[in-house]
Order: C-alpha cells, then structure tokens, then sequence
C-alpha cells in the first residue's frame, strides 16, 4: 500500500492551524487541510504492513491502507467510494475524531504513524468540491416504517442506512435543528455546522423525514433543554405507527460536583454554556446568554468537553481560563511497546489550550466560595490516587478565584425518561440495555424497540455513534425483512 519505501523517505505531516491572535476572534474553523500533493506524501507512508491494526483501531473499521493507497495514486473519485463504505459521514469524523486509528498504526510502534485522519478530511472535501457525494435513494422501497428518536451522528447514520434499505425513516428530534450533540455540543470553530446541513439535505433527497421540536414521551420537570418543542408524540403512537423504532438519543445528564456552595449563581454545567453559544451563531437570540468575558473561568474536567469550554471562553474574552484535571498528568509520550496498538494514556494539549490556558492536574475543588449569592471563587487541594480512591495531600490546600465555573466532568446518562416511557430496562449506569451481538443485535426488552449510541453505550465518540447506528440499522433491516444485505 503506498509507496513501498514512503514510510522511509517522508515525515509525517500535520494540519496547519491559523495563527492564534486571528482565529481566537472568530467561531470559523481554523484548520488548514493538506494540498493534494501533501496528502498523496502522507498516502505513501503508509506501509505494507500486512495485518493493518488500523482498520481494527477505527471503530467504524474504515479501509484505511487501501484509501490512503487511492490518494497516492491519485484516485480521489474511488478513494471517497472506499471511505463511504464504512463511513456515512466522514466530513465528521475527518474533523472531531481523535483518531484511535493513528494510534493503532504500525509505524506508529517507532515513528509517527500515518496522518489517517489528515487524509480523510482530505478526501471527503474533495469529494463535496466535485460534486461526488449525491443522495442515494433505494431503487424499491419495501413498505416498511421506521421511526428514529434522536438526530445526532448515531440517529444520522441508521436512518441514513435504513432508508437507503428501502425503509420509510422519520426522525424525531426534541430539538429546532438536527445534529445533536454535533450541532448543540461541539464549538463551531471546531466543526463548521454547515456539514450537517448539507447532509441532512442529502438525507431528505433520500427520503428520511425530518420532524423537529418534538418530544417522544415526557422530560423531567424543570429541563431546560427542550424549551423550543413544540409538538409532542407518545411511545404507544410510534409503536402503533411504525414497524420498528430505534432510541438513538444522547447521554445528557451531566455529572455534577455536590460540595460546599454548589447552588451560588455563575457556576453551570458546560452543556449550559456551549450550546448558547453555538445558537447565537447560528443567528439565533439566547436570552441571559452564559458569557465568560472579562471573568476568571475555571473549567472543571480535563476532556474534550473542557477542551471546548477553553476555546469558547477565550472567544468570549476572559480574563483568564483555568482548567482542573482530578488525575495527574500523563507523561507526554506513551510507552508504545507497552500501550500499542491501543489509544495510550499521554499528555494531549489541544487547540484552545494552545490559545491560552493554565492546567492543573491531580486537582479536586472542596467547595465553592461566593459572595452575595455569586460565584467568587474556590477551594481546592491536591490529591493522589491511593487503594483505588483519590486521597488528599496534606498542605496542598489552594484558593482560586473564579467568577464563571463551568462544570465538564462528562455524563452519566439518558437525561430524559425516555427509557421508562418505552418500558425499556437499563443497564447499571442508567443506560438503554441492548445487547450488540449478531443474532437479535441492539434490540431492547420492548418489543420493536432497538437502542444504539450514547442513550446504550454511553458517552463516547461521534465514531462510535455512527457505528452503533450503522450495525442497528442492519438489526433493525434484519428484523423487518429477515434478511438484510447492509453491511454489519
């Protein structure tokens, strides 16, 4: 695959980044794609390398050696049908994805692995400038309906699927717009919400349905997410209406910090704070929009959540942003013979760290201080991992002043009642329990109700969504016709 001496004769290279002092002024993507001639150097690196531990890397499990090898040849056309055929949308993951595939590369055991996720981004823009990604309807339809709840990367991908199967998908989407976590969650500097459009544009041409501001069942009292739905549509008339219906809703319950001062006012979860933003530049009014400007911001939680909390808030103009990390910090380089071709545990500084952020690690807040009713600061101390629980270390105790926190621990769960509503069991941590195996794949305990993405698996990755809603879309083929020649 490539050229046979490529991995020898040319580095790894990186995407490029517009300059900090131009990109913090904005919300536009600020990644700079290799030319065409740069991804065919990265195509030939890719070696020869027999068992490719990067197709298994990827969860989608993308051919990884023989697109790269189409870009060195300079086969873009094909490239982009090899990489459709695992991936619905790698105009996604070609730009959120962390990549474990790169991870997994055998050059990577002692060299820079194959710039993978470089390259698809490549292919996928490529193939939207020439005009070679077109809807895709089913030549025979089959007379079959199937209602999917939730429209983020795993709802996208089984309806895109499930249609293209023949099926009469309808979508239903609690919120104004499609995408998800994808639209409401993930900044726009750092996925450009215009590649949503297009595809759900894509999907309509292909015969998925659309139906925003509406809730299936009921939410918790007092949700503030859903106060744009307007319509409403029970389990029992879904399960009337259509053959089968696949959960694919998100893990939304944030994980909260129950200490000391927690109620004072300025401190939110980060899915209060990003998706305001993420509206207001989609030209949408926010009322008592969430802003970091002139503030010292703590973000608390380490991940990619925090990440985006960190480059919002220096959008926003704070005065300073302080990320809390409760682990300690990682070496900055892995020991790959020990970790490959697994995703290692290392230091990874991201874009909005670059942009200015000071990081604490193996850190925990005691409890907030405040003044009036306000947010003005908070204890910490350090700790230390110790007979599997974090333990303090005496004489580390700290104050830090704060103005906003924002809390980005991750989540624990479907926030909705939606489970309950569908009499659907859950697993121990609250989530759709479904198996995932071959024979009766991500069907619940409810009768033709299938489950797939975060609302099953927990929170994880927009790649793993779109697997989860890729091999549910076959279950969900197979249990309708018998048979199914979508591939698992």
């Amino acid at each position: 695959m490539g050229k046979v001496t490529g991995f020898m004769e040319y580095e790894r290279l990186e995407e490029g980044y517009e300059p900090v002092a131009k990109r913090v002024k904005n919300y536009k993507e600020f990644v700079i794609g290799l030319t065409d001639e740069q991804a065919k150097v990265q195509g030939a690196r890719c070696m020869d390398c027999g068992t490719p531990f990067c197709n298994s890397g990827c969860p989608v499990n993308n051919i990884i050696p023989d697109f790269n090898d189409l870009v060195y040849q300079g086969d873009w056309k094909n490239a982009i049908e090899v990489l459709h055929s695992t991936n619905n949308f790698p105009d996604f993951t070609g730009r959120v994805c962390p990549a474990p595939c790169e991870a997994a590369c055998t050059l990577n055991i002692n060299d820079d692995a194959v710039g993978i996720k470089s390259i698809e981004h490549a292919i996928i823009d490529k193939a939207w400038e020439q005009g070679w990604v077109k809807p895709q309807p089913a030549a025979v339809k089959t007379g079959k309906k199937v209602a999917i709840v939730g429209s983020g990367p795993a709802g996208m991908a089984a309806a895109q699927q499930l249609a293209r199967a023949g099926h009469a998908v309808t979508v239903y989407e609690k919120n104004d717009t499609i995408g998800g976590l994808l639209r409401f969650g993930i900044p726009d500097f750092k996925f450009d919400k215009g590649h949503i459009d297009r595809r759900v544009k894509q999907m309509e041409a292909e015969g998925v349905v659309f139906k925003t501001n509406t809730i299936v069942g009921e939410l918790p009292k007092g949700s503030k997410v859903t106060n744009w739905a307007k319509d409403t549509v029970s389990p029992e008339q879904l399960k009337k209406d259509f053959d089968a219906v696949l959960l694919a809703g998100g893990a939304e319950q944030s994980r909260d910090l129950p200490v000391p001062g927690r109620e004072l006012d300025g401190i939110h979860f980060a899915m209060e704070f990003l998706p305001m933003q993420n509206r207001v530049n989609a030209g949408g009014k926010v009322k008592d929009q969430i802003m970091a400007t002139g503030k010292h911001v703590i973000v608390i939680g380490g991940g990619d959540t925090g990440s985006d909390c960190v480059g919002t808030s220096n959008r926003h103009g704070a005065a300073s942003v302080t990320q809390f990390e409760v682990m300690p910090q990682p070496p900055e380089q892995e020991n790959k013979p020990l970790v490959w071709p697994y995703w290692p545990l290392k230091l990874r500084t991201s874009s909005s760290h670059e942009e200015g952020c000071q990081r604490e690690f193996a850190i925990s807040t005691k409890e907030f201080i405040g003044k009036d009713g306000k947010v003005t600061g908070l204890k910490t101390v350090h700790v230390e991992f110790k007979d599997g629980k974090f333990v303090e270390i005496p004489g580390t105790e700290k104050e830090y002043k704060a103005d906003l926190v924002l809390l980005a621990m991750g989540f624990v769960s479907p926030v909705a009642t939606i489970l309950d509503a569908f009499g659907v069991d859950k697993d121990g941590r609250g989530n759709a329990k479904a198996s995932t195996d071959f024979t009766g794949g991500y069907a619940t305990n409810a009768a033709k109700v299938f489950a797939a993405g975060d609302i099953r698996r927990g929170q994880s990755l927009v790649v793993w969504a779109i697997r989860e809603g890729r091999q549910a879309a076959r279950a969900v083929d197979e249990f309708l016709m018998g048979t199914s020649a979508l591939p698992r």
